[in-house]
């Protein structure tokens, strides 16, 4: 019957084998549609509906497994996975191709006056910020002060960057200049992310068995879970930043581009959009959302408490936040 679809499918978890790149890979182009933005506020109400009915042992008439996981998907693409609660806008996974593509595409092209990389990198680290904060692993939750420290700590240190890498590339071939926008991103991610995410490294992240039984908090997992989330961005950046400059700068040679110069910034952002369709989703899956780390590795006060209240525990779980 329709309406008697088994309690036992586990939705806790992704549909596809996340011990696989592959499986990895299919839930994330799954999580980082940007049609998800489009969904209207009825419909992720209806699929957290759905889903919390489900996992309290309640279906829904008529409800096929089909259904019950794209009502999954829509719920992990707009509602936070520790704190149920609903994400940002812009700062969702989803939005990261949309937003991505705009800001990078205007660094890559705006490059070569002060203003302009100040300007740009400013926007692209503002944005940053809202998607650290909005991915973040755990469910304490941070204070204004804080947020408000890691965000000028974050975007002042991007900016820096970008301006120091600048004024070192201004005698060097303008092919190089082009990859400044990169080398600032990829400079500021290792500043940003550890800034927006420092509660969790100074408090840790909660740690969980394989059944999903909080044993407490980490700050070592914090430090795996942040390390992975950086590699995971840089990657992403990569192809789109890359890429980019090498067809602009041997177009911008050719007659069409200097007959039509305001084709510039339209090009430029359609190719990043075009390398971060694929970027995004590959690089997320670089790395388990459900990260895992030996009780061994875990700071010693955690581990003689694991090993007092679950001899058996070897390895915890916890979510390394996006």
């Amino acid at each position: 019957m329709a309406g008697e679809l088994p309690l036992h499918i586990n939705i806790k978890e992704p549909r596809w084998d996340q011990g696989t790149f592959v499986g990895r890979a299919k839930h994330f182009f799954t999580v980082t549609d940007p049609r998800n933005l489009l969904l209207s506020s009825k419909t992720l109400e209806d699929a957290r509906r759905v889903i919390e009915d489900y996992r309290m042992g309640k279906v829904s008439p008529g409800l096929t497994e089909d259904q019950l996981w794209r009502a999954k998907y829509i719920y992990d693409s707009a509602f936070h996975p520790d704190t149920g609660e609903k994400m940002i806008l812009i700062g969702r996974m989803s939005a990261q191709v949309p937003m991505n593509m705009t800001i990078t595409g205007c660094m890559l092209t705006f490059y070569r006056t002060t203003p302009a990389v100040l300007f740009w990198q400013w926007v692209n680290q503002s944005f940053n910020a809202i998607v650290n904060y909005t991915n973040r692993s755990g469910d304490a939750p941070i204070t204004v002060n804080q947020l408000g420290t890691a965000y000028v700590s974050a975007t002042t240190g991007a900016v820096v960057t970008a301006l120091g890498l600048k004024s070192l590339t201004k005698h060097l071939p303008p092919i190089i200049g082009r990859y400044v926008p990169f080398a600032a991103v990829a400079a500021a991610n290792c500043i940003n992310i550890p800034l927006m995410r420092q509660r969790e490294l100074k408090c840790g992240i909660p740690i969980t068995d394989e059944k999903g039984n909080r044993l407490g908090e980490s700050k070592k997992a914090a430090q795996q879970a942040i390390t992975q989330v950086v590699v995971s961005r840089i990657g992403m950046a990569a192809p789109a930043m890359a890429i980019p400059p090498v067809i602009m700068n041997a177009l911008e040679k050719r007659a069409f581009l200097k007959r039509y110069p305001w084709m510039n910034a339209p090009l430029q952002v359609g190719l990043v959009g075009l390398c971060l369709v694929f970027a995004t989703p590959l690089c997320c899956a670089l790395f388990p959302q459900k990260s895992s780390m030996r009780v061994s590795r875990l700071e010693s006060e955690v581990q003689a408490a694991i090993r007092e209240k679950n001899p058996g525990v070897e390895v915890v779980y916890f979510n390394k936040g996006l």
